[in-house]
């Protein structure tokens, strides 16, 4: 093999960027009705199947993107990230024991689940998404993982099970913009179970924490606005009795 033979860019590895590009593309055609929800269905599987740049740029070929030109574009920034950087991926293992993430958490990108010999239990029903892909890599070995995503999520799945149970109940969002959960993995004579929960829906956490800061903030420009106008009062009360003294 000769290593010193440049690669063509069709033979180029895809990353997770450029399929998360890729997807947008897809997402923003579906949202528009260039693509139905068969259509976008199928490319969005081709999408997190396809391992080099050849196999990625024939899902978006017959789509224009903005400014008239097929092409990768950046990612919406509707769950982009807080300032302060990305989110570190989150790691669960549980050996001979269980390891459980529920409640309001925030969501990283990349949550990675090994069970050996125990369990793990991953509830994203009430998690704060700051992005648009989620994904969870988990490893089943005599062991189970279980997932829990809201209904309005999309979720999806590229795994196996090997004398083991591997059961995604993949489920589309009729929201474009919706958050997508890719669960990759295997189970080994364990099991991996992920479904959406029926009843529970994705609310948009990152409004109500914007909410709260802006109450916070206007309750400080109240609280400023208050001082100022206390220290203003004691001036002129400062004001008239030196004048009253004066006077006298």
């Amino acid at each position: 093999m000769n290593l010193t033979k440049p690669v063509a860019e069709a033979e180029l590895r895809a990353s997770d960027a450029d399929r998360d590009r890729i997807a947008e593309i897809l997402r923003e055609a579906l949202a528009v009705g260039r693509l139905d929800a068969e259509e976008h269905s199928e490319r969005i599987d081709l999408v997190y199947r396809a391992k080099t740049m050849g196999e990625l740029e024939p899902l978006v070929r017959d789509l224009p993107v903005e400014g008239g030109a097929p092409g990768p574009r950046p990612a919406a920034a509707a769950y982009a990230a807080e300032p302060g950087g990305a989110l570190p991926d989150q790691n669960m293992v549980a050996i001979f024991s269980a390891s459980t993430r529920k409640g309001r958490w925030r969501v990283p990108s990349r949550i990675n689940a090994v069970a050996v010999f125990g369990s793990v239990e991953i509830d994203l029903t009430e998690g704060i998404f700051q992005q648009q892909q989620v994904r969870i890599n988990v490893t089943a070995i005599f062991g189970s993982v279980e997932i829990r995503v809201p209904e309005n999520v999309t979720l999806r799945s590229n795994g196996s099970g090997v004398l083991g149970a591997f059961e995604v109940e993949t489920n589309e969002s009729v929201e474009p913009d919706a958050p997508v959960v890719l669960v990759n993995g295997y189970a080994v004579l364990g099991s991996v179970e992920a479904r959406a929960k029926r009843g529970k829906w994705l609310r948009d956490l990152r409004d109500d924490l914007r909410g709260v800061r802006r109450a916070w903030q206007e309750q400080r420009r109240d609280e400023r606005r208050s001082l100022h106008e206390h220290r203003r009062d004691e001036r002129r009360e400062r004001h008239a009795r030196w004048h009253g003294d004066h006077r006298d």
